[in-house]
């Protein structure tokens, strides 16, 4: 579990549970910070698995089960198939990231390929542990949500298997604003000069 300098009650509902991990970070490093120490601890206990989902409850932990049935696959993500007070706004932005980002990730074959990832703006997923090795020996460039595209762009292009489930997405809240949209953007121009192996 990662507290990425929470200042609401995260700390002290955290200090409730004695069987779980928590990491804490002195300054909020965004997503791609918690992500990657998340990551690194997975790797360094031998975990198989690690689980990357919205503590805020927009995600549903009961679902993980659903990530655990496909064992084969590197990279698991959540297909948000069926959603729950998410504003029209937000479902519009969804889908134009998920065309971009299918877009950008095998450029420019993706434009003739037409085999495009329901969800690939989705945050709820599971990595193997081979997968999160990968992206940690990587030079990460992610400043926020863009983590969720630069992690699946490294996954694809070094040919691991990624699968979807579908899950339910409850909207809560939303950190999205002009200057993620634009990390975005700028992620996925980056990724068309970043060699493919």
């Amino acid at each position: 579990m990662i507290d990425d300098n929470s200042r609401d009650a995260t700390p002290e509902i955290l200090k409730s549970f004695q069987d779980i991990h928590v990491i804490h970070h002195e300054r909020n490093t965004h997503i791609p910070g918690g992500l990657l120490d998340g990551m690194r601890y997975a790797v360094e206990q031998g975990y198989e698995y690690g689980i990357a989902m919205d503590a805020g409850l927009s995600h549903n932990p009961d679902e993980i089960v659903l990530f655990m049935r496909h064992e084969h696959a590197d990279l698991v993500i959540g297909a948000r198939d069926i959603k729950y007070q998410v504003p029209l706004f937000r479902q519009l932005l969804s889908a134009t990231g998920g065309f971009i980002y299918n877009m950008t990730l095998d450029f420019p074959r993706s434009v003739w390929k037409r085999q495009y990832f329901r969800d690939i703006t989705s945050g709820y997923r599971r990595y193997s542990n081979r997968a999160m090795r990968l992206i940690i020996s990587q030079q990460i460039r992610s400043k926020s949500f863009d983590i969720l595209f630069e992690t699946a762009m490294y996954i694809y292009r070094n040919r691991m298997t990624i699968s979807e489930v579908p899950i339910t997405y409850t909207f809560s809240n939303s950190s999205l604003n002009a200057r993620v949209v634009k990390d975005c953007l700028s992620m996925c121009l980056k990724a068309l000069f970043i060699p493919k192996k």
